[in-house]
C-alpha cells in the first residue's frame, strides 16, 4: 500500500481522480435554501473543458460560432464545413498552475485537411501533464516517482449540406493514468479509459447588410464528449465510475466589415454539462450523520440519484437539481467575446466568462492579441480572475499556425521569380 506525499500538487491529483466516494451534506429539504448552497458538478477527465487555445482564450472562452478555426474539433467540429483553407496545423501551449508548480501544461496539437470532393477532415492531441510525484509508504519512506497524466486524440469530418448549413462529428478516445497503478486503500488502481463522440451544427450567412457595412452571421450548436462512464480501480459497483463531461454549447457570432483593412467581431456562447447533479443527502438531526436505507445507500433528501445511465444523464439534466429550476438555470456557464482585425496582419481581443458562485464561481477577464507574417500566425491569451484565484492566473498562453495554402503560394512566387 502506498501514500501520494503532501503537498501542492497532490492536492490538484485529488481534485481529478475521482476515485473514492463523496457524501454531500445537507439539512433542509428548502428548496429555496437548497439552490443558495454550494454545489459543483465534478466529472472524470475535467481537462477535456479546458480551452485549448489562444484565439479562445482570449475572447472569455466563446468559440462556437468563430470564423476560420483551426481549433474547431474543440469548439465545433461542424466548422470544418467552412473551412476555406487547403490545409491548416495548430499547436498550443497552456502552463498550468504556474504559480505553485513549475512542470504541469496542456499541450495542444490539431489540423485539418479539405477533402478535393466534399467536406473536411481533421485530427488533434491533447495532453495533460500534471508534473511529478512522489510515492511513500505508509512510513513514509519514498517508493518510486510517477509522472500522472491524461491525453485525448480525435478525429472529426464536417461538411456543408447547404450554402448556409454544416455538420460535423468527432471521435475521441481519452485516458486518465493519474496513479500508475497504484493501491489506494484497499483497491488496485488503473488508467481510466473512455470513447466519446461529439454531435454539431453550424449556420453561417454571409453578405448581410449592417446598415452600410458587410456583415457575417453564425451560430451553431455541439454536444461533446458522449460517451462511457469511467472507472479508476477494479472495484465494482456503479458509485464507481464516474460521467465524463458530456456538454451543451450554443454560440453565435456577428463579424462586421468596417471597411477594406478593419474588421470586428462579437461572440457568445453558452454551456451546460449534461451530467446529474449532485443531490443533498438527509442528515440525522440527532448524530449529523448521513441516513442510509437497508441496503446501506444514502437517502437522498432533494435532487436524484446520480448513479444513472448515460441516456438517462443526459436528459435527466435539465430538471434533477436539488434546488429546482432556480439552480438548473445557474448550472449554464457564459462567455463573451471580441476580436478586432487590422489588415488580416493584427488582431487585438477581450472577453468575459461567468459561472454562479454556487457551481464553482469561476468569473474571469481575458485578453489576447494575434499577428500573422507570411505563412504563421501566432496568438496569445492572459486571464484576469475576479473572484476567486484561477489555474491560469498571471500565466501567459501562446498558439501557433501555419498556414500550408499560403506556403504554396510563396513558394510559387519564387518560382517565377526564378524563371
Amino acid at each position: 500500500m502506498i501514500d501520494i506525499r503532501a503537498y501542492s500538487k497532490s492536492l490538484l491529483l485529488l481534485a481529478f481522480a475521482v476515485i473514492v466516494e463523496t457524501e454531500l451534506e445537507g439539512q433542509t429539504t428548502n428548496y429555496k435554501t437548497i439552490a443558495d448552497q454550494l454545489n459543483t458538478i465534478t466529472t472524470a477527465v475535467p481537462f477535456l473543458l479546458i480551452t485549448p487555445d489562444s484565439r479562445s482564450g482570449g475572447m472569455g472562452d466563446a468559440g462556437c460560432a468563430s470564423l476560420n478555426d483551426v481549433n474547431a474539433i474543440h469548439w465545433n467540429p461542424s466548422k470544418l464545413g467552412f473551412a476555406e483553407k487547403k490545409m491548416a496545423i495548430g499547436v498550443s501551449y497552456t502552463p498550468w498552475l504556474r504559480k505553485l508548480v513549475p512542470d504541469i501544461n496542456l499541450a495542444y496539437l490539431t489540423g485539418y485537411y479539405k477533402l478535393k470532393k466534399k467536406g473536411t477532415i481533421a485530427a488533434s492531441l491533447r495532453y495533460f501533464s500534471l508534473g511529478d510525484i512522489t510515492f511513500t509508504d505508509a512510513n513514509g519512506v519514498t517508493t518510486g516517482q510517477f509522472r500522472p497524466n491524461e491525453f485525448a486524440i480525435d478525429v472529426a469530418y464536417g461538411t456543408k449540406l447547404s450554402d448556409n448549413f454544416s455538420v460535423g462529428g468527432a471521435v475521441r478516445f481519452i485516458n486518465s493514468n493519474l496513479t500508475g497503478g497504484a493501491l489506494v486503500g484497499s483497491a488496485q488502481t488503473r488508467p481510466g479509459r473512455a470513447i466519446a463522440v461529439d454531435i454539431s451544427a453550424l449556420y453561417k450567412k454571409e453578405k448581410v447588410k449592417l446598415g452600410d457595412k458587410k456583415a457575417i452571421v453564425a451560430a451553431g450548436i455541439n454536444i461533446s464528449n458522449i460517451g462511457n462512464k469511467m472507472t479508476y480501480s477494479d472495484r465494482n459497483g456503479s458509485g464507481n465510475s464516474d460521467f465524463i463531461p458530456i456538454n451543451l454549447r450554443l454560440g453565435g457570432s456577428l463579424n462586421v466589415s468596417l471597411d477594406d483593412y478593419n474588421s470586428i467581431s462579437i461572440l457568445g456562447d453558452v454551456n451546460k454539462l449534461l451530467v446529474p447533479t449532485p443531490p443533498v443527502y438527509k442528515i440525522d438531526p440527532t448524530n449529523g450523520a448521513v441516513v442510509r436505507d437497508a441496503n446501506g445507500d444514502p437517502v437522498i433528501a432533494a435532487g436524484k440519484d446520480p448513479n444513472r445511465g448515460i441516456a438517462e444523464g443526459i436528459f435527466g439534466s435539465f430538471n434533477d437539481a436539488p434546488g429546482g429550476s432556480k439552480e438548473e438555470l445557474r448550472e449554464i456557464n457564459y462567455s463573451l467575446g471580441m476580436e478586432y482585425w487590422y489588415n488580416h496582419l493584427f488582431a487585438i481581443r477581450a472577453g468575459y466568462f461567468y459561472e454562479h458562485p454556487t457551481k464553482g464561481n469561476r468569473q474571469f477577464f481575458t485578453l489576447g492579441a494575434g499577428v500573422k507574417y507570411n505563412v504563421f500566425g501566432l496568438d496569445f491569451a492572459y486571464l484576469i480572475p475576479t473572484q476567486q484565484p484561477n489555474p491560469l492566473s498571471n500565466t501567459l498562453r501562446f498558439t501557433l499556425t501555419f498556414d500550408f495554402d499560403a506556403f504554396k503560394a510563396q513558394n510559387n512566387e519564387e518560382d517565377k521569380k526564378t524563371e
